[in-house]
């Protein structure tokens, strides 16, 4: 019903993967150093000491203002955004605020009703990333916490949508889409902690917004938002106000928690930062040139290769499938690509994902012999998926990685041919050992059939042709009913 529509706005922040700071030259590899060793005076904010822009994280920023369709503005500023935390060093952190650096643009994701669904923005904005709490205990009853300002001066670019997504599951989709853009594009590391930060902004159709803050995963994201939706509809039921405030997801139990009420926010006082002049970038932006994006992508492999939208979709959705996907059908496009397509978007990506495994430790060149030897025939798709699972827990076992050639071989896994005896002896023993299932083909069951193949599959250890399997059994039935 209308009255029940989940409004969903995002605000992310992205870090930008430069090799120094958004205003000095400490370096940003930062995260396997003790804390506070990549500081100097500009990022502490000592007095005296003077910004100077970083030229590549002003770059980086346009190539996502141009590919989210955004507006370069004329001119942009940076502003002063005055509040005491004790993780910002200055007491006052250097933002854009009346003059981003680009305002409007869109996003496309799959809507929940399935086609393409165009998510606005209303700005992206260039800010230095504060530094990080080490809370000693947990954050709420900790005793004390440690500052480490490595992480101060960081360039982050602040991408704020409308609030255009209708479920949590919506605003999952806009953060993956957004995460395999910024991939693309070259100027942002997903892989690095803290890379991501969103902030959420959700209610319920004619009720007051809430923002659930500092959220640092993609599935953390609809993980709060719909307990979120739960709450508030909960709260709507027994005929209660929705408050306005501000709330914090806790991770490890699910739940967001109160931290405060809009009304007691800081008035901010923004000003213009006198030490930076205003940045005219719009002649530089022209002479940015974009990559391939993910959409251009997944057009591309639909017409090339033939890929079905889902598994288009599934395969350009991450730079890395994408370019393991061309690498594994380089060889022989033409013959590989619809079946690498399947096996890549389908079963590998299910195998890894059960084992807790990075495509980065998959080779290519397996595949694409393991490819090559499914398109000739040779084995099932089931012995197929046996040969995979080996060599994917041989890699996870830090194991020497055999050739699929040679784990068919060492496990007798090709197709069964010429002599038939094996394979009418299993038919027979599995008609024998599933009366049952006898009784329901005879009953014109359809699920019968299945069955029994599925039974002499298991005593053929996968080796039978399907096809030459079913046309056998089929002739096996048919003599028991004579």
């Amino acid at each position: 019903m209308a009255e029940d529509q989940v409004i969903v706005g995002l605000e992310v922040h992205c870090q930008l993967d430069t090799k120094s700071k958004l205003f000095c030259g400490c370096s940003t590899d930062y995260r396997d150093d003790g804390p506070n060793t990549h500081v100097c005076p500009v990022c502490l904010g000592l007095p005296g000491a003077m910004p100077s822009i970083n030229k590549r994280s002003i770059e980086y920023a346009m190539k996502v203002a141009k590919a989210l369709n955004c507006t370069v503005l004329h001119e942009s500023e940076f502003s002063r955004k005055n509040y005491f935390y004790p993780d910002l060093d200055k007491a006052y952190q250097i933002t854009q605020y009346d003059k981003p650096l680009a305002e409007g643009g869109y996003l496309e994701i799959e809507s929940d009703e399935g086609g393409e669904r165009r998510i606005q923005l209303t700005r992206i904005h260039v800010e230095e990333d504060p530094g990080r709490l080490v809370h000693m205990g947990n954050a709420e009853r900790g005793k004390y916490s440690l500052v480490d300002y490595n992480r101060a001066g960081i360039p982050l670019i602040e991408i704020v949508s409308e609030p255009d997504m209708r479920s949590p599951k919506e605003a999952r989709k806009f953060l993956n889409k957004l995460r395999a853009t910024l991939e693309y594009l070259n100027v942002f590391d997903s892989d690095k902690e803290g890379s991501l930060r969103v902030d959420a902004n959700i209610s319920i159709k004619g009720n007051e917004r809430v923002e659930v803050k500092n959220i640092t995963s993609y599935k953390g994201v609809e993980k709060a938002l719909t307990y979120e939706v739960t709450r508030q509809k909960n709260l709507i039921r027994r005929g209660q106000q929705i408050e306005r405030e501000t709330r914090h997801f806790i991770e490890s139990t699910g739940i967001t928690q109160s931290s405060r009420s809009k009304e007691q926010e800081h008035d901010y006082r923004y000003f213009p930062e006198p030490d930076l002049r205003p940045m005219q970038v719009q002649s530089w932006v022209d002479g940015i040139v974009l990559p391939e994006l993910p959409d251009a992508r997944r057009e591309r492999f639909i017409s090339q290769y033939g890929c079905s939208l889902n598994h288009a979709r599934t395969l350009t959705g991450e730079l890395k499938l994408a370019n393991f996907f061309e690498t594994v059908v380089a060889a022989d496009p033409k013959e590989l690509s619809a079946l690498a397509a399947t096996w890549i978007a389908d079963t590998l990506i299910g195998e890894l994902n059960y084992r807790g495994m990075s495509l980065d430790r998959v080779d290519a060149a397996g595949i694409t012999e393991l490819m090559g030897i499914l398109r000739n025939g040779t084995i099932t798709d089931k012995s197929g998926i046996e040969v995979l699972r080996v060599m994917l827990d041989q890699r996870l076992n830090n194991e020497p990685v055999e050739t699929p050639a040679a784990i068919i071989t060492r496990l007798n896994l090709g197709k069964t041919t010429g002599d038939n005896t094996a394979i009418i002896s299993a038919i027979e023993e599995a008609i024998t050992e599933n009366p049952k299932a006898l009784e329901d083909y005879r009953a014109g069951k359809g699920g019968a059939l299945n069955f029994l193949v599925g039974q002499v599959m298991k005593k053929t250890r996968g080796k039978a042709d399907p096809g030459e399997l079913n046309r056998m059994l089929v002739e096996a039935l048919k003599k028991r009913e004579a």
